[in-house]
């Protein structure tokens, strides 16, 4: 059985084929798994959300009054929807799906508007989710290592 071969002392290490050249921070890849269970986390939210928005319309009340005005049913569907996309998307990102990244990029960007549209309803939690959707598209931009190598490495 032979074993691996190691470079030389002071030889140098072959250049990485992907694109950008290196595997990118090591925070970032980490991000990119934290990113991933944010969005699946943020999508079952959204789905509460949305259930709780669709079964009676007194459950969110507007605080005061804005641009954007919808229904609180069809606020619900939106949350819905969107909260079962990203449940999809955050899951092709835990098993390092290559199409996930980018779609993790849009449906984060997605319910970034949304939710500040959702501002006047649940100001407080609205805020908190546009800081961890602006999170996630950081994440998922700034990682440049293989989606599969992620899921080897966890």
């Amino acid at each position: 059985m032979s074993q691996p071969s190691t470079p030389a002392p002071g030889a140098s290490h072959p250049a990485d084929p992907r694109p950008g050249g290196n595997s990118g921070s090591p925070w970032a890849a980490g991000g990119t798994v934290f990113a991933g269970v944010l969005l699946f986390v943020d999508g079952i939210l959204g789905v509460l959300k949305g259930i709780a928005g669709i079964a009676s319309d007194d459950v969110y009340t507007r605080i005061n009054d804005y641009v954007f005005k919808f229904s609180v049913t069809s606020w619900g569907w939106i949350h819905l929807i969107l909260g079962v996309i990203l449940i999809l998307v955050g899951l092709g990102i835990l098993k390092g799906a290559t199409w996930a990244r980018g779609a993790g990029v849009v449906l984060a960007s997605l319910n970034l508007i949304a939710n500040f549209m959702w501002l006047p309803y649940t100001p407080v939690w609205a805020i908190v989710t546009i800081a961890i959707d602006v999170f996630v598209i950081w994440a998922l931009c700034t990682d440049r290592s293989n989606p599969s190598d992620l899921v080897r490495s966890s």
